[in-house]
């Protein structure tokens, strides 16, 4: 009875399966540098964005600074002539208390030279260096003064104003500056809803896709929304839409954001509505 005994593989058949070693450890090799190369280049997108983003909020900085700075040299040309004016029309008005019709003219004169002195106060206490003085405060309870300052504002009408996030919820930040900056967001929400809202104020802690230290909080209103065309003007010293505006409440909140090294953003919601969001 013979026995079969195992053939060594042949020179060539070793050739082969070495190659076929080489192949796969070559394509295992091409998927990694693939997916290396994909995850390369989602950062590099990410990080161009990103550059984008603070060359943005850069350029925005410089020039509201240049802004505020010429607002300041006009606001104190401007003043000196306001108190000559107020002087002279009080004047006037002690004269003529026995011609009530041409009285009422001076008044008038004196009541738009108050509301220009208002005007200017605003805008010089707007230029002033802004600095924040940072303490621990619990941001519902500020969200919440806040709420109940605007609704003292709007006449006795119902406000619906919903409000999302922690309770409590302790934050590093200045309660006067911030809480400004917030109530003028309401305020702005509210009038852009037609003076009853609805509205909603959300916050809460840093998290996937929001890119914060502390906290974000958006104020979403039901408005027309933001025309696309000014979008990128909003935030601008005396830029305003409204007859009777002075287009400085947006720029504050900017400024407030900023002395917390925050970023505060504006987009429109769908189907309508605007969203303003702070990020600190």
């Amino acid at each position: 009875m013979s026995t079969l005994v195992a053939q060594p593989p042949s020179p060539s058949a070793r050739r082969i399966e070495e190659l076929g070693r080489i192949i796969m450890a070559y394509s295992e090799i091409t998927e990694k540098l693939q997916l290396s190369h994909e995850r390369l280049e989602q950062t590099v997108q990410a990080l161009h964005d990103e550059l984008g983003e603070k060359n943005r909020q850069l350029e925005r900085k410089n020039r509201l600074a240049a802004l505020g700075e010429m607002a300041a040299g006009m606001a104190h040309e401007i003043r000196n002539p306001l108190g000559a004016i107020q002087l002279y029309a009080s004047l006037l008005a002690s004269d003529l208390h026995h011609r009530p019709e041409s009285l009422k003219l001076v008044q008038k004169i004196a009541g738009g030279v108050r509301r220009l002195e208002n005007l200017v106060t605003q805008v010089l206490a707007f230029t002033r260096e802004m600095t924040a003085e940072f303490v621990e405060k619990d941001l519902a309870e500020l969200v919440d003064e806040v709420i109940g300052l605007a609704a003292d504002k709007t006449g006795g009408r119902n406000v619906q104003i919903a409000v999302h996030g922690p309770r409590p919820f302790v934050v590093v930040v200045d309660p006067l500056l911030l809480g400004q900056a917030i109530l003028n967001l309401v305020r702005n929400g509210i009038e852009a809803s037609g003076g009853a809202g609805p509205l909603r104020v959300e916050y809460g802690p840093p998290g996937a896709g929001v890119d914060c230290r502390q906290f974000y909080l958006t104020v979403e209103d039901e408005g027309a929304g933001i025309p696309p065309e000014i979008i990128d003007r909003i935030f601008n010293p005396f830029f305003t839409t409204r007859p009777t505006g002075t287009g400085l409440g947006l720029a504050v909140v900017h400024r407030v954001v900023e002395a917390h090294d925050g970023s505060v953003s504006a987009s429109n919601r769908q189907p309508h509505g605007a969203k303003f969001e702070i990020r600190i």
